[in-house]
Formats: C-alpha cells, sequence, structure tokens
C-alpha cells in the first residue's frame, strides 16, 4: 500500500490522538452504546472537565459523533471503521496476553 502526506498526516495524528489512556478509554466507553458526559465520566474515573475536553478532540478528529436530546449530550464512536478498528486492536492485544 502506497500513501501520500495527504493521507499519512491526519493518520499519524489520529494514531496519537489515540495515544492518550484518557481518551482510548472515553472512545471505548462510547464503542457498544452512546454515552452521556455523566456516564463517561463515571466509566473512565476523570473529570468532567478532562472528559469534555477529550471529547472535543475526539469529535475534530471525527472519531466520536454527537447526538443531542434537549440539554443533554450522547456521544457514540463515529461510524463501524472507527468500532472495528478498535475492537479488531483490543481482540489483538486480548489474544496475546492468552499466550
Amino acid at each position: 500500500m502506497n500513501l501520500d502526506n495527504d493521507t499519512l498526516i491526519p493518520l499519524a495524528e489520529t494514531f496519537k490522538l489515540l495515544g492518550d489512556p484518557t481518551r482510548l478509554a472515553i472512545l471505548v466507553a462510547c464503542l457498544e452504546e452512546e454515552k452521556t458526559v455523566g456516564q463517561i465520566v463515571l466509566q473512565v474515573g476523570a473529570s468532567q472537565s478532562l472528559v469534555s475536553h477529550h471529547l472535543r478532540l475526539l469529535r475534530a478528529a471525527r472519531l466520536v459523533k454527537p447526538r443531542r436530546d434537549g440539554r443533554q449530550m450522547y456521544y457514540l464512536a463515529h461510524d463501524q471503521h472507527i468500532s472495528c478498528t478498535l475492537k479488531d486492536m483490543i481482540d489483538h492485544i486480548q489474544e496475546e496476553e492468552a499466550l
């Protein structure tokens, strides 16, 4: 596969973004179902302001998508590409641990 800089640079930036354990935990929390910021805070164990900050970065990278319902915001992994890639990597890591 031969990729040009128009693809390589955003790809590297995406992996760099996911290199932060808190951001990665937030994305994992949003893989299966929509979550509110409060639910993410409880699941990840980070402050509400930190979760909100990371969600802004994840939204900008199109890794999560928001949905508003009244005053409440819900977040979900942006699409199947994100979900499948992350789930495959989780399976890969857990598979190696079992060996």
